[in-house]
């Protein structure tokens, strides 16, 4: 039976992946996130461990990986975090990660909007690149999601993906179609997006900024 560990397991697109993954698979959760225990609402007690932790706690990010076979990462932010999560992935024999990053780490957003996104996050997209060279570099088997503004809509899970050499051109997705594409990447019999990084965004969304700005 497939477990999956989810990391920033309190934020808003790692509880829709929590939600899918229990509603509509058998797979095993566990949960991590800073005071877990007591922000995180268990629905399932035989298929969800909770775990009190942050990323940079490489003794509980350890034991919080015992046994699991993906791992999911809410937040990129934080380059030695990122390195503490590899670390302890080595040292637990798990080889599979997805990330959820910000777009324009591959230099990848054209025209108007590229220029808006741009001055937008300023000095976060080094940053951010900066820490997915740390996954990117390792011996981990990953899949690097780079969504374009994130929205909430409920019942919209349409994404289209491109690939880094490719433009991303649309300026939002919601929130709920990336926690659809992390649910088919964890259940889809065949294994999907290996050593990928994945622009993700809305279908015909090809606008100057996001219609919510």
């Amino acid at each position: 039976m497939t477990k999956v560990l989810i990391l920033g397991a309190a934020g808003q697109i790692a509880g829709m992946v929590t939600d899918q993954l229990l509603n509509h698979s058998d797979v095993q959760l566990n949960l991590l996130a800073r005071n877990g225990k007591q922000r995180i609402n268990v629905s399932d007690n035989a298929r969800e461990t909770v775990f009190d932790g942050d990323f940079n706690d490489f003794n509980s990010l350890k034991q919080a990986m015992s046994g699991v076979d993906y791992v999911l990462v809410d937040n990129m932010s934080s380059k030695s975090a990122t390195q503490t999560i590899v670390k302890a992935m080595d040292a637990s024999s798990v080889k599979r990660i997805i990330c959820v990053n910000i777009l324009g780490i591959c230099n990848e957003v054209p025209g108007k909007f590229g220029q808006w996104n741009q001055a937008m996050l300023d000095g976060s997209i080094q940053k951010h690149a900066g820490t997915a060279k740390v996954v990117q570099n390792s011996d981990l088997n990953y899949t690097m999601l780079r969504p374009t503004w994130l929205y909430n809509k409920n019942g919209d899970e349409n994404y289209e993906l491109t690939t880094p050499d490719q433009p991303l051109k649309s300026a939002q997705v919601t929130r709920q179609a990336v926690a659809k594409l992390i649910y088919n990447i964890i259940c889809d019999d065949e294994p999907k997006y290996q050593h990928a990084s994945l622009g993700v965004g809305e279908p015909n969304t090809y606008y100057a900024k996001p219609s919510f700005y």
